[in-house]
């Protein structure tokens, strides 16, 4: 399988939703707890304002996109330089355990560089031990826990 990794284009739009609904629905975001459909065009629109710091990679092989990644950068009080957050990744069905997901991940390292970010980070799910499994080769852990208030 020849694997591209590249920045998603407004032309992707139509193979891009139905990557981004499995990964929400991953997450139980479906059915009466599905995003709204303007969360979903503002995401889609960012991707492409040169003002966000939101940005959209795909894994394409003969045409067709296999897995997304979002990422975005923003500042922090411990470096100079821009802290990179890996957002989403999501990969189909079809395309596990074939390298995309590792794939997407190094090609958001390339352009963390790229950036002058010095660091790309990211959180999943305790339950995801698929995920983790490739995240544990590709990255370390930090040790951190992560809480919230949702309003």
């Amino acid at each position: 399988m020849s694997l591209i990794i590249r920045a998603v284009t407004k032309q992707d739009y139509d193979q891009w939703v139905p990557l981004w609904d499995g990964y929400n629905a991953f997450y139980g975001r479906s059915g009466p707890t599905a995003l709204a459909p303007e969360i979903t065009r503002m995401t889609w629109q960012r991707f492409f304002d040169a003002y966000e710091p939101v940005h959209a990679l795909a894994a394409e092989s003969d045409g067709r996109l296999l897995g997304l990644t979002h990422y975005l950068f923003h500042r922090s009080t411990t470096a100079i330089e821009p802290s990179c957050y890996l957002q989403d990744l999501f990969t189909s069905e079809a395309a596990r355990g074939k390298g995309v997901g590792s794939a997407l991940i190094h090609g958001v390292y390339e352009r963390a560089k790229l950036a002058g970010s010095p660091r790309v980070y990211w959180q999943t799910h305790e339950t995801n031990l698929t995920a983790q499994r490739l995240y544990d080769k590709v990255a370390e852990r930090s040790g951190f826990i992560v809480y919230r208030k949702i309003f």
